[in-house]
């Protein structure tokens, strides 16, 4: 059976998972720990627990347990005194106190979602993601970043972890053995990078001998990634990965139709381009397909169609 190892956060990590759970694979989820936000950002500044919100979503994502359960650890509280915290992220803090360490909550909340594979934080210190900004301004914390205050914010020069993140060793075990590793999709700077400025992990993956995937964003991000073309993610995640380090990358090249793209227009995010790139980006081989998932919003899919491309990649390994 082979082994696949996703990198990222959010929600890309999700789709990309919950494209495959359905095949005989292994499965291991690597997942930044730089989140700030909302219900995790709460819950990280008033107890000092580590970030649920992205290790929630990919435990989703792979349990085996009913839709019921699978709901109620998604479920957000909308008011009161738990307004905008999720049932699961309180679950996993409240493990992490009682168990007290967030391995251990992690593994007792993998069985009670009865998980197909493993969900693995990068790091487990507590750090935060700072950005320096090309006009020298510097943002702290994954939120402020992520969120422009202003439309026309300076573009990100640059990302860094603070304090320094030590790895964590069941990353270095799942890449060692993994036959496919899929980075992506997500926030470039918020939800991929933070994995590979952890200390070791980008020579990890450089190492290892696993067919290596990016799949890239189907639009672009105000305050992240305004006028970014295809080729353009791929050139970023190589600054901070290594140049040459992706074997492959994938491209849709379905354009979301005119009443989908109004709704994109107001939040300043326009489709990735990707015209004119040709099948090499330097040794990086490109793949194009049909990856709209025709939903009323632009996503990643249909599963099986993005499982298949990422299959056929491993056959022959």
């Amino acid at each position: 059976m082979k082994n696949i190892v996703t990198i990222g956060g959010g929600s890309g990590s999700f789709v990309v998972l919950s494209a495959l759970k359905r095949y005989p694979v292994n499965l291991s989820a690597i997942i930044s720990m730089a989140d700030d936000g909302g219900s995790t950002g709460m819950l990280r500044d008033q107890y000092g627990a580590l970030p649920p919100g992205d290790i929630r979503r990919a435990l989703v994502a792979l349990s085996e347990s009913s839709e019921t359960m699978r709901n109620l650890f998604n479920y957000r509280f909308e008011s009161g005194g738990l307004g905008g915290h999720s049932f699961g992220n309180l679950f996993i803090t409240a493990l992490e106190k009682t168990t007290g360490s967030f391995a251990s909550a992690l593994q007792e909340v993998s069985n009670i979602l009865n998980i197909n594979g493993e969900v693995v934080p990068v790091t487990f210190d507590d750090v935060r993601l700072y950005a320096k900004l090309e006009d020298g301004k510097i943002l702290k914390g994954e939120t402020n970043i992520d969120i422009p205050v202003h439309i026309d914010r300076s573009p990100i020069e640059r990302v860094w972890l603070a304090p320094e993140a030590r790895i964590n060793p069941s990353v270095r075990r799942v890449l060692k053995t993994a036959d496919l590793i899929v980075i992506g999709p997500g926030d470039i700077y918020t939800s991929i990078l933070p994995n590979f400025l952890v200390k070791g992990v980008a020579e990890e993956i450089r190492k290892s001998r696993a067919v290596k995937v990016y799949i890239c964003n189907l639009m672009t991000k105000q305050g992240e990634t305004d006028g970014y073309a295809g080729k353009d993610y791929l050139k970023k995640i190589e600054e901070y990965l290594g140049k040459g380090a992706i074997d492959y990358v994938i491209f849709n090249n379905k354009r979301p139709t005119e009443r989908v793209m109004k709704k994109y227009r107001k939040e300043n995010a326009k489709f990735v381009e990707i015209a004119g790139i040709g099948e090499k980006i330097g040794r990086t081989k490109c793949i194009y397909s049909d990856l709209l998932d025709y939903e009323k919003v632009v996503r990643h899919g249909p599963p099986r169609k993005l499982a298949g491309i990422l299959l056929r990649l491993i056959e022959g390994v």
